[in-house]
């Protein structure tokens, strides 16, 4: 596989927007029409972070996943939580004419990576029940639930956290 990982240039930040928006687009046929919406707005509010690392999957100069990683300290899912004390990976997107290749756990394995190399003590993210093949690929990955930092946006799914020891 002849994948790179690497952080986006500030003019892929467009193309990393369309990528996210696109693989997320699945869950409108998935969720509730509530969900969907409360979901398509947080993802929306999340891209437009300039605190968060934007990572990308680049495959000879197209770009086939994203994730971004929040740094400890920050509320990485806006009013819904306080401050994280540690890093949180958010937004994990592979369109789907590049899944199955392994590009997600790529990316998770590059925030793990960083999360190690700053000291984190653990690497959290959320996701929810409609989420089932991301969550699989998680748990597979080592994360733990973390019922503690779970929260219930009004409308929306219950929102579920997940914790990896480092």
């Amino acid at each position: 596989m002849t994948i790179t990982i690497r952080d986006a240039r500030s003019d892929e930040w467009d193309a990393v927007r369309d990528l996210t928006l696109e693989a997320y687009s699945v869950y409108a046929t998935i969720m509730g029409p509530d969900a969907w919406a409360g979901l398509d707005n947080a993802v929306r509010r999340a891209l437009e972070s300039d605190t968060a690392q934007r990572i990308v999957a680049d495959d000879h100069g197209t770009l086939i996943g994203s994730v971004m990683l929040f740094p400890a300290s920050t509320a990485a899912y806006g009013e819904y939580t306080d401050a994280l004390p540690v890093p949180e990976l958010r937004l994990l997107a592979v369109p789907a004419s590049a899944r199955g290749r392994g590009i997600g756990r790529l990316l998770v394995e590059e925030c793990i990576r960083r999360a190690r190399l700053d000291s984190a003590s653990a690497l959290g993210l959320h996701t929810s029940k409609s989420m089932a093949t991301a969550r699989e690929l998680y748990v597979r990955m080592g994360f733990e639930r973390a019922p503690e930092t779970d929260f219930f946006p009004p409308g929306a799914e219950h929102v579920e956290g997940y914790r990896l020891r480092l």
